[in-house]
């Protein structure tokens, strides 16, 4: 691995701020959010649009490669633009490889998720930190496999409150 490769991806060398919903982030630039124990990705496409790996954000069903507005994207979770200096493919052409892959339907976790789909846009390999310190370290993964239970959880219940309210039912939200 270049010492390019190296450096790169980390944190050290991508300069991160916060998202204020007055701002445009730059086209192509890296958008993120934290969500219980783990980070979810996402390519700016431009005119409020981000593109990204849906993954299992919805269901317990895999979701495609995806465009929706940075207020879908972001679920409610703060938002952080990551800046890669470094990066292989930047602006339009980082848009366009994102583009490229819109409506792919082959997530997986371990080998194909949202983090990959970004770094493939950027620096044309796909890796994961996340998944990366998952396997190195067995607590990283229970607190992930934690968040992601607890993510699914919340999605079933808001899907049964909808649900309760396109019937014409109250709109009051059900602890299960």
């Amino acid at each position: 691995m270049s010492s390019k490769q190296a450096t790169s991806r980390s944190d050290e060398s991508a300069a991160a701020r916060g998202f204020s919903f007055d701002d445009e982030p730059p086209l192509g630039s890296e958008l993120v959010t934290r969500r219980c124990g783990y980070e979810h990705h996402g390519i700016y496409a431009g005119n409020g649009t981000v593109i990204h790996y849906a993954g299992f954000a919805k269901s317990l069903h895999r979701g495609p490669v995806e465009e929706v507005s940075i207020a879908q994207f972001a679920d409610g979770h703060d938002l952080i633009v990551r800046l890669h200096p470094a990066a292989a493919f930047v602006g339009l052409e980082a848009v366009r490889r994102a583009h490229s892959r819109l409506g792919e339907n082959r997530y997986r976790l371990l080998t194909n998720n949202c983090e990959h789909f970004v770094s493939w846009c950027l620096f044309g390999e796909a890796r994961s930190t996340q998944v990366r310190a998952c396997l190195i370290d067995p607590r990283a993964a229970m607190h992930a496999v934690r968040g992601l239970f607890s993510a699914y959880i919340a999605a079933q219940r808001r899907r049964r409150a909808s649900a309760l309210i396109g019937c014409g039912a109250p709109s009051v939200a059900f602890a299960i």
